[in-house]
């Protein structure tokens, strides 16, 4: 299974916000759409950071609360993925570097974002089709 497969039932939509916006305004969107990752994007399709929960909760701790710009706290190396990517080594790989969202790139545009989530829960249906598949081959041959 693929990123591109994720990609397909969940949909490529992606929440962005511009670098220059305020964190009160990031907190608006993570809140607004339920989701714990927003990309930083001058125009929906470059990718200049990603900001998440854990960036604006390290932040407030480590500089309070204060006029903080997305770009001041934001995630400036991003770790992308193709939709081509295998979901098993996205699993490793989220667990390994210890994030929870990725964005998928490409054609070098964003195309999606995927989360620690989503890549479970892909890889749990497809382990319980492997499953499926081998019961059905032991008990009737096929």
């Amino acid at each position: 299974m693929r990123v591109q497969d994720i990609l397909k039932s969940k949909g490529n939509a992606v929440c962005t916000i511009i670098p220059e916006a305020t964190i009160a305004d990031a907190v608006g969107v993570l809140h607004q759409f339920g989701i714990g990752a927003v990309v930083v994007s001058h125009d929906g399709v470059g990718i200049q950071g990603i900001l998440s929960e854990r960036d604006i909760v390290r932040a407030f701790h480590d500089q309070g609360v204060s006029d903080l710009l997305v770009s001041d706290i934001m995630t400036k190396d991003v770790v992308t993925c193709s939709p081509r990517d295998r979901v098993d080594y996205m699993m490793s790989l989220m667990t390994e570097k210890r994030f929870r969202h990725v964005p998928v790139v490409d054609s070098e545009k964003l195309a999606g974002i995927i989360s620690i989530g989503d890549v479970v829960a892909t890889r749990v249906a497809e382990l319980e089709r492997e499953a499926e598949a081998l019961e059905q081959f032991i008990q009737y041959g096929r």
